[in-house]
């Protein structure tokens, strides 16, 4: 059922720049963290709406991405740069600090405490809140999640332009619960559209012209 992994770590490991991918999808997937099992996926109903399903390194929950309702951009930054850091809990928050500077809106903040996880926070990235996570007024904007290796550290960073919960907790293994869980995730979450910025390739802008230092990164569009 899974089709593939997000990237090749082999690929990224040779990268001796800060590189920012800008990545997108041409077809509705779900993007499961790197522990969680297959079975946490409604196999029959992700094959009858013809979801992909991915696998990425980093931890986490799972996600549902589709084309065009979202903003989604990796960092890799190498082990010898000022970015890096080997504090695992702190080295995300420049990820929310510069989602924080792009977006421009009152309200916003950077996740910096122990990471909240009520429930389906272990299956639902959006459901749990973590370091380096931007969040409006107790809800999650922005989700972040790490890589890291001897070479140096991906981060992935992703913000809803519109998301209907319901379709993300049909494609997992909920069961009765699936009603709950979009509940929980409609009231503690909010979208870039609901932020003022309904524009993808606007806001993807903005992004990469907020990165810190942003004439020293390499930009690749996936």
């Amino acid at each position: 059922m899974i089709e593939g992994k997000l990237f090749e770590p082999e690929e990224l490991r040779r990268l001796a720049q800060r590189t920012a991918f800008v990545r997108g999808v041409d077809r509705p997937t779900l993007v499961l963290g790197s522990t969680q099992p297959e079975e946490v996926v409604d196999s029959d109903a992700v094959r009858r709406q013809g979801i992909a399903v991915r696998r990425r390194r980093s931890g986490g929950g799972a996600v549902l991405v589709e084309p065009g309702r979202a903003v989604w951009v990796d960092t890799w930054v190498p082990r010898a740069d000022p970015l890096f850091d080997d504090d695992v809990a702190a080295a995300t928050r420049w990820v929310g600090e510069w989602w924080v500077r792009a977006l421009e809106v009152d309200g916003l903040g950077v996740h910096t405490g122990r990471p909240v996880c009520p429930r389906w926070g272990r299956l639902i990235c959006f459901a749990a809140v973590g370091a380096g996570e931007v969040v409006h007024e107790g809800r999650k904007v922005v989700g972040v999640a790490q890589w890291r290796s001897r070479e140096g550290m991906l981060t992935h960073s992703l913000a809803y332009q519109a998301v209907d919960w319901d379709a993300t907790t049909r494609m997992l293994a909920l069961g009765s619960d699936r009603d709950a869980a979009a509940e929980q995730l409609r009231g503690s979450t909010r979208t870039l559209g609901d932020l003022g910025h309904p524009d993808a390739e606007a806001l993807t802008a903005r992004l990469l012209g907020a990165l810190p230092g942003n004439d020293t990164w390499v930009v690749e569009r996936r």
